[in-house]
């Protein structure tokens, strides 16, 4: 793979739309949406940002890297808690303006900081507009492994 096959953003609406080079639209703060899913089951494991660094080094490392905001800087996935997200398959909207990342996941399965196998491991009860754990239990103590 070259080193960055991201391309500079292109202004003909038909090359970005059904073009083959891959111009990911940032916003004006420099990021992308991310969706991560299984890459087997298809479920969704988590939703991030990316600037150009972190897709960059997702696709030369194959290390699924995000872009955390809270901290201002590069977080590749699994570096405290050894849940690395492999990259196993990178995809584009229609107008390049979200990427979705098939991975597979480190060895206790989990992707959520707090343990659980996917961040969205609650989901709304509608009869009683409160939210339910719907996501199993956790697969590691993230005191254990964060020291929190």
């Amino acid at each position: 793979m070259p080193k960055s096959c991201i391309m500079e953003r292109a202004s003909d609406k038909a090359e970005i739309e059904k073009g083959l080079s891959l111009q990911p639209k940032f916003d004006d703060k420099g990021l992308i949406p991310c969706i991560t899913t299984d890459i087997h089951t298809n479920e969704v494991l988590m939703f991030a940002f990316m600037n150009q660094e972190a897709l960059e080094h997702t696709i030369e490392s194959g290390k699924v890297t995000y872009y955390s905001r809270s901290r201002g800087k590069l977080w590749v996935k699994g570096e405290s808690s050894g849940q690395v997200q492999w990259l196993k398959e990178l995809r584009t909207d229609c107008d390049q303006d979200v990427i979705l990342v098939k991975a597979e996941i480190g060895e206790k399965g989990a992707s959520c900081h707090n343990g659980y196998r996917s961040c969205f491991y609650r989901k709304l009860d509608r009869d009683t507009g409160e939210l339910v754990f719907d996501g199993g239990e956790p697969l590691f103590d993230p005191e254990e492994v964060y020291g929190k």
